[in-house]
Protein backbone atom coordinates (compact mmCIF):
# COMPACT_ATOMS: atom_id res chain seq x y z
CA UNK A 1 0.00 0.00 0.00
CA UNK A 2 1.63 3.57 -1.01
CA UNK A 3 1.21 6.61 1.07
CA UNK A 4 -1.83 7.49 -1.09
CA UNK A 5 -3.72 4.45 -0.73
CA UNK A 6 -3.46 4.49 3.28
CA UNK A 7 -6.63 5.34 4.86
CA UNK A 8 -6.94 8.96 6.67
CA UNK A 9 -8.67 11.42 8.36
CA UNK A 10 -8.48 15.00 7.49
CA UNK A 11 -10.07 17.84 9.70
CA UNK A 12 -9.86 21.05 7.85
CA UNK A 13 -11.59 24.25 9.35
CA UNK A 14 -11.99 26.42 6.51
CA UNK A 15 -12.51 30.66 6.59
CA UNK A 16 -13.92 33.45 5.03
CA UNK A 17 -17.14 33.74 2.84
CA UNK A 18 -18.01 30.18 3.58
CA UNK A 19 -21.74 30.32 5.17
CA UNK A 20 -25.12 30.89 3.79
CA UNK A 21 -23.55 30.29 -0.05
CA UNK A 22 -24.05 26.81 -0.76
CA UNK A 23 -20.38 25.71 0.57
CA UNK A 24 -21.27 22.98 2.59
CA UNK A 25 -22.97 21.39 -0.53
CA UNK A 26 -20.28 21.94 -2.73
CA UNK A 27 -17.76 19.97 -0.36
CA UNK A 28 -20.50 17.18 -0.40
CA UNK A 29 -20.51 16.79 -3.78
CA UNK A 30 -16.62 17.05 -3.92
CA UNK A 31 -16.35 14.50 -1.34
CA UNK A 32 -18.98 12.55 -2.96
CA UNK A 33 -17.16 12.83 -5.96
CA UNK A 34 -14.07 11.45 -4.89
CA UNK A 35 -15.51 8.51 -2.50
CA UNK A 36 -14.39 10.09 0.52
CA UNK A 37 -16.75 9.78 4.05
CA UNK A 38 -17.43 12.55 6.45
CA UNK A 39 -19.06 15.91 7.01
CA UNK A 40 -19.14 19.29 6.52
CA UNK A 41 -20.51 21.84 9.53
CA UNK A 42 -20.97 25.39 10.11
CA UNK A 43 -19.61 27.11 13.19
CA UNK A 44 -20.75 29.74 15.37
CA UNK A 45 -17.39 31.85 14.50
CA UNK A 46 -18.00 31.80 10.95
CA UNK A 47 -16.16 28.66 9.37
CA UNK A 48 -16.95 25.47 7.98
CA UNK A 49 -15.74 22.16 9.27
CA UNK A 50 -14.63 19.54 6.45
CA UNK A 51 -14.36 15.88 7.95
CA UNK A 52 -13.37 13.63 5.46
CA UNK A 53 -12.28 10.34 5.67
CA UNK A 54 -10.93 7.85 2.90
CA UNK A 55 -7.24 7.59 1.35
CA UNK A 56 -4.88 9.82 1.78
CA UNK A 57 -3.96 11.00 -1.56
CA UNK A 58 -7.83 11.69 -2.07
CA UNK A 59 -8.55 13.45 1.17
CA UNK A 60 -5.04 15.88 -0.29
CA UNK A 61 -7.10 15.95 -3.24
CA UNK A 62 -10.45 17.73 -1.16
CA UNK A 63 -8.15 19.89 0.71
CA UNK A 64 -6.61 21.51 -2.61
CA UNK A 65 -10.15 22.04 -3.74
CA UNK A 66 -11.40 23.23 -0.54
CA UNK A 67 -8.24 26.29 -0.44
CA UNK A 68 -6.54 26.20 -4.06
CA UNK A 69 -7.07 27.44 -7.48
CA UNK A 70 -8.84 24.11 -8.32
CA UNK A 71 -11.75 25.20 -6.65
CA UNK A 72 -13.96 26.14 -9.77
CA UNK A 73 -17.16 27.02 -9.19
CA UNK A 74 -16.57 26.64 -5.49
CA UNK A 75 -19.15 29.30 -4.03
CA UNK A 76 -18.53 31.82 -1.79
CA UNK A 77 -14.82 33.16 -0.94
CA UNK A 78 -11.87 30.90 0.76
CA UNK A 79 -9.44 33.43 3.26
CA UNK A 80 -7.56 30.86 4.54
CA UNK A 81 -7.79 26.77 5.34
CA UNK A 82 -6.22 24.79 8.52
CA UNK A 83 -6.02 20.96 8.08
CA UNK A 84 -5.47 18.73 10.83
CA UNK A 85 -4.31 14.58 9.88
CA UNK A 86 -5.24 11.64 11.92
CA UNK A 87 -5.95 8.25 12.11
CA UNK A 88 -9.62 7.32 10.69
CA UNK A 89 -12.17 6.62 13.33
CA UNK A 90 -14.63 4.99 10.76
CA UNK A 91 -16.89 7.21 9.19
CA UNK A 92 -19.87 6.30 8.41
CA UNK A 93 -20.40 6.04 4.44
CA UNK A 94 -21.40 8.92 2.83
CA UNK A 95 -21.25 12.81 3.52
CA UNK A 96 -23.66 15.08 5.49
CA UNK A 97 -24.16 18.52 6.17
CA UNK A 98 -24.63 20.08 9.28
Amino acid sequence: MTDDEENVRLTAWVRGRVQGVGFRWWVRSRALELGLAGSATNLSDGRVEVVAEGPRGRCRDLLDLLGGDGGAGRPGKVTGVTERWSDPRGEAAGFVER
